[in-house]
Parts: C-alpha cells; sequence; structure tokens
C-alpha cells in the first residue's frame, strides 16, 4: 500500500502567502500532504485505539523490559554484527556474550547484607504511575 500524495496549492499561490512559514519550510516547492488507503488508516485508529486498554498495557510492559535488554545487546555490546560464520561460532558469541552481560549486571549488585538499590523506572512505568494504572514490580508476577 502507498501514500497517495496531495499537492495543497500551487506555487503561485504558495509563494506570496504569508502563512507560508506555517505551513512548509521548503524554500522550493508548495506543501504536499498525504494519505494512507482507507484499510490501513482504520487498522491504524483500531491498533491505537487497543493501545489505550489496560490489558494491552500489561502485556507491553513486559515486553518493554524484553526490549531494554534486546537494546542494550544491540547497542552496548556490538550484536547487531557478528565476528564470525557458521551458526556454532555464532551461538558460541551470543552465548558468552550473555554471560558477560550477566556478570557486569550481578557485579552492580550491592553486597548481599545490603537491600538492592531499585533500577530506575522505565519511561514506560513513569507514564502508567503518572496516570495510576498499576503496574506488576516484576514481570515474574504477572502470571501469578
Amino acid at each position: 500500500m502507498t501514500f497517495s500524495q496531495v499537492k495543497v496549492a500551487t506555487k503561485s499561490q504558495c509563494q506570496p502567502c504569508p502563512a507560508r512559514t506555517q505551513c512548509t519550510t521548503s524554500r522550493e516547492s508548495t506543501r504536499t500532504v498525504g494519505f494512507p488507503p482507507r484499510e490501513l488508516r482504520d487498522l491504524q485508529l483500531r491498533v491505537r485505539t487497543e493501545q489505550q486498554t489496560s490489558e494491552w498495557k500489561t502485556r507491553y510492559a513486559v515486553r518493554s523490559g524484553v526490549e531494554g535488554t534486546v537494546n542494550e545487546f544491540a547497542h552496548a555490546h556490538g550484536m547487531r554484527r557478528c565476528r564470525y560464520r557458521g551458526q556454532e561460532k555464532t551461538h558460541i558469541q551470543l552465548v558468552l556474550t550473555t554471560i558477560a552481560v550477566n556478570i557486569e549486571r550481578l557485579s552492580g549488585l550491592p553486597p548481599t547484607e545490603e537491600t538492592p538499590r531499585p533500577r530506575q523506572p522505565t519511561a514506560f512505568q513513569n507514564y502508567l504511575d503518572q496516570r495510576e494504572i498499576p503496574r506488576p514490580k516484576s514481570w515474574r508476577t504477572l502470571g501469578t
């Protein structure tokens, strides 16, 4: 599916307009507006409505934690590209990197006599707290 592009004004209409800077930042062309096909627009509206439900937000709280871990692997540990060829070597790299990340996370914990310092809340957790939407303390507690 592609967006339909529509020119809003002709060049002769757009150039002398005093409100032109509020419509477009382009110096040469006129403003162009894109409209998605009806099926895509209906799908977007349906999904956006679904995302406002508490059930969806509860499911997404788990996903946001997983995405944070994937993001850490991709950006902090260079896991977008593999150093080796072959599935076996690639698997070994992944396992060793995972062990290193776990050691790194554990080394940041305080000694066992003290209570562990809680992690900083994510942006999504702050969003839930601002709207007084209950959130689970851990992804492990969702099934109970």
